[in-house]
């Protein structure tokens, strides 16, 4: 991916303002205007100007480091990831800095300062639920430095991305609810502004339109961040409807959990009465019991993938060709759905 360093001359141009005001500016000399300065400062944090000495030896000698920015690093589907990536990274001789936003957008973006004064030759990344606007991402792209981003990618953006198609999952992840004898169906859902959990939304409710089974706003809950609480809320309202529901499917494990829970200490027996269903494959998901049926993302395999095509991309300098890899998911089938009856 071909490289292009701003300068102080780039500067100067852009500004129309001479080279020495433009780097007396960038050191908040006395001399320069307070308006001035701002102006000059707030071109060069736009063009990604890096005014360190190491920025410009840099573009001579490789770093060889990668930038990983991930929601949170205690979600076992990130950490899963990050292990993916540090795994390629590492026997390719890359090493790698990681940085969590928190699911903050605020966060993100200052992270990305951080990660171009210490001048990474890629950069990785999950977004957060936040994210609603790249422009803190352009800077790498005029500075050459190659993004590939995974799971939650940009909307409407054309850019490197590792994904797994979240709706078929979904679909074939109800489909299986229906064929096991289910008619009503409930779905924890995540947020719905982040694409990904908005597909599985949508796959659960293709699927049921397909077999023609009447979709009940009262078994749809909606989470904000798709946590155990939430989901134990939403399971708690599912008990309270005239007719319980007789399958959940559940965006992913943590609520699958919440679900099984609530619903055994109701006295209502998994799978024979409902059948739940998760996402992710939570080593939880095998701990409790009985063991739930989940979709495996893959998430060691996406990050593996992600770091193949970021170094790939840092490696080949003229390669300019957008690239979206799409990791194959797999319906893991547990107890959580094997009704006896059925089977």
């Amino acid at each position: 991916m071909k490289r292009s360093q701003i300068t102080l001359k780039d500067l100067a141009k852009e500004l129309d303002l001479s080279a020495s005001t433009i780097s007396r500016a960038l050191g908040n000399h006395p001399a320069i205007s307070e308006a001035t300065t701002k102006l000059v400062q707030k071109k060069a944090e736009e063009l990604g100007f890096t005014p360190n000495s190491i920025a410009s030896s840099f573009r001579k000698k490789k770093t060889q480091s990668i930038g990983i920015i991930v929601p949170r690093i205690d979600i076992y589907f990130h950490s899963l990831v990050i292990s993916g990536i540090e795994d390629y990274a590492y026997k390719k001789g890359y090493n790698v800095s990681i940085f969590q936003s928190k699911d903050s957008l605020k966060r993100e973006q200052e992270i990305t300062k951080i990660l171009q004064n210490k001048m990474v030759e890629g950069l990785i990344v999950c977004l957060t639920i936040e994210t609603d606007t790249y422009d803190h991402f352009k800077k790498f792209k005029r500075l050459g430095i190659p993004l590939v981003f995974y799971d939650r990618v940009p909307k409407d953006q054309d850019v490197n991305s590792i994904i797994i198609n979240d709706f078929e999952a979904s679909y074939k992840a109800t489909e299986h609810l229906i064929e096991k004898g289910c008619k009503r169906i409930a779905h924890i859902a995540g947020n719905q502004f982040t694409p990904i959990f908005k597909a599985r939304y949508e796959g659960y409710k293709a699927a049921l339109q397909k077999h023609h089974i009447k979709q009940d706003p009262n078994l749809i809950g909606f989470t904000k961040n798709l946590n155990y609480e939430e989901g134990v809320l939403q399971a708690k309202h599912f008990l309270q409807q005239a007719s319980i529901p007789d399958g959940i499917f559940c965006a992913n494990d943590y609520t699958a959990v919440s679900a099984l829970q609530v619903f055994k200490k109701a006295g209502i027996d998994i799978p024979e009465d409902t059948a739940i269903i998760g996402f992710s494959n939570y080593p939880i998901s095998q701990v409790i019991e009985p063991h739930i049926t989940t979709v495996n993302d893959r998430a060691f395999t996406m990050g593996k993938e992600a770091a193949k095509l970021c170094i790939r991309l840092i490696e080949d300098e003229q390669e300019s060709v957008k690239e979206t890899i799409s990791i194959q998911t797999e319906l893991i089938i547990r107890e959580s759905t094997l009704r006896g009856h059925l089977n």
